[in-house]
């Protein structure tokens, strides 16, 4: 199995492959974003060369980091059962709306706040509702000839260069504000995206597709230790082929995109509230450790730490509502 990551060692920050108990380096000056730019064909040749020639590093004395510096973030919402129940937290409404059923649905989220496994996640200012969201995220590579614009489904599968776990932690009650304003998640959202703990290339998954394009792949999250929720990936109501497919509608997917999944059935605290009508599990709290397990990609861990003190919000500014322009006053 070829699993690509970015780690620390010995005060560098190493680009290369994970093979066993081992991490094997890429040339300084390599890149898991240029990996990306030189697809997946490259890059299985070159990983080969680099297990063979490379000198190994023990896994448990690095530190790894996001396994890509992601270019863009999309965020699908790909579970039926996850939207039933946190649309009714969220808003109180009931059931799906007819129109998620007409074609996938995403928010861009921020590429520069993507955190790795191990690290200590804050609570955002002005959060009293800290959740996690279990995801599986498609890591867009490079195909030659194509310019990764209005793909179909099949050239689209043949842009997903790999696999990784998402986990998309938000803001509740910020969120569940500022959706009010009919525009999507802003703050309730950007401040963290776990990514990790490696890329698993896709075609270790070739064999395991089933006639319609899903992964039947097992998600599980704990908190404290305690499975909170389990589903399969094969539930979503679109393969990844689809969704990369869609993105790339009148506008492009580039190496280095990243596409998540959406939450998995019962992947978060939102949708367990939706359903029960209570805050049960309570939202997440400092000291509190979420692990998300992925069968064949792998599991990442965070530790939720302190809240910051801040005030966020910035009301805006009463007006009134000139209807024409006045002229600037001009002086002599």
């Amino acid at each position: 199995m070829v699993k690509i990551a970015r780690w620390n060692h010995d005060g560098r920050t190493y680009s290369g492959f994970v093979s066993g108990d081992s991490c094997h380096a890429l040339p300084q000056g390599q890149t898991v974003n240029g990996l990306l730019e030189s697809g997946l064909e490259a890059t299985l040749r070159l990983a080969e060369q680099t297990l063979r020639q490379s000198t190994p590093t023990p896994l448990a004395d690095v530190e790894l980091l996001a396994p890509l510096v992601p270019a863009t973030i999309r965020d699908f919402v790909a579970f039926e059962e996850h939207v039933e129940g946190v649309r009714k937290s969220i808003d109180g409404a009931a059931g799906v709306v007819p129109e998620w059923y007409e074609a996938p649905t995403f928010y861009f989220t921020n590429p520069h706040t993507a955190r790795a496994t191990g690290e200590v996640i804050g609570v955002p200012a002005g959060c009293n509702e800290l959740d996690f969201e279990t995801e599986v995220a498609a890591v867009v590579g490079h195909v030659p000839g194509s310019n990764g614009s209005n793909l179909s489904a099949a050239q689209a599968h043949r842009h997903i260069f790999g696999y990784t776990v998402l986990n998309d932690w938000s803001a509740r009650d910020v969120q569940r504000r500022e959706m009010k304003v009919g525009l999507g998640p802003c703050k309730g959202k950007d401040f963290a995206s776990t990514l990790g703990p490696w890329i698993v290339t896709a075609d270790e998954f070739g064999h395991q597709h089933d006639d319609e394009g899903f992964l039947p792949l097992s998600m599980t999250v704990e908190v404290n230790g305690v499975i909170i929720g389990q589903d399969l990936l094969s539930n979503m109501a679109w393969p990844f082929a689809e969704l990369v497919a869609y993105a790339s509608q009148d506008s492009v997917v580039r190496p280095g995109d990243v596409l998540g999944s959406g939450t998995c059935g019962s992947g978060c605290l939102a949708e367990l509230w939706g359903r029960t009508g209570s805050k049960t599990p309570p939202p997440l709290r400092t000291g509190d450790a979420v692990r998300m397990s992925v069968e064949g990609i792998g599991t990442i861990e965070n530790t939720v730490g302190e809240r910051r003190d801040a005030m966020t919000r910035v009301p805006a500014k009463p007006r009134a509502r000139a209807r024409t322009a006045q002229p600037a006053s001009r002086g002599l």
